[in-house]
């Protein structure tokens, strides 16, 4: 069954959690839950001057798309800065390239269309202070603790003595 959003006929709610220069507004309820989409999450997303979308990172396991409806905004990318505006579409490849965060430099407000791609599990990463984030589950790392792969199992009989033990 076809859903249509109606312009002009969403309500924004402040995203939770959000700290000062984080000010991001999301339509609520949120527009792929209202239709229980399987292979997508979109969001109709509001970003009010001085404001910054989300702290820059970018995603292991997902593209974005992004569509300015009104007003314009700042795309920061490993290539720069860019100025977007009504209209202009923004496609974000997974990976290191496809790093982004966009600042509202202007005195209107932007409204834009977030698109993203789930598949299974996404690995968030943030360059400027160098955390994880697992997603859905939301699970945030400093990347500093990274470890050896084998850190830990150096000795597995400890492990298995009882076992070993209740079988003799």
């Amino acid at each position: 069954m076809a859903t249509i959003f109606k312009n002009g006929k969403t309500k924004f709610k402040e995203d939770q959690n959000k700290i000062d220069n984080y000010r991001l507004f999301t339509a609520s309820p949120r527009l792929a839950t209202v239709v229980n989409s399987k292979n997508l999450i979109f969001d109709l997303r509001l970003l009010n001057p001085g404001q910054y979308s989300f702290p820059y990172h970018f995603h292991r396991n997902s593209e974005e798309l992004m569509m300015v409806i009104s007003g314009t905004m700042t795309l920061r990318s490993p290539n720069g800065f860019e100025v977007v505006t009504k209209g202009d579409i923004v496609f974000i490849e997974m990976g290191e390239t496809g790093a982004h965060q966009f600042f509202n430099h202007s005195n209107e407000p932007c409204t834009y269309l977030d698109i993203r791609t789930l598949i299974g599990i996404d690995i968030v990463e943030y360059p400027d202070s160098d955390k994880i984030n697992i997603l859905p589950a939301f699970e945030i790392f400093e990347k500093k603790s990274k470890v050896n792969y084998f850190k830990g199992e150096e000795k597995p009989m400890e492990k298995w003595k009882d076992m070993n033990d209740e079988h003799q």
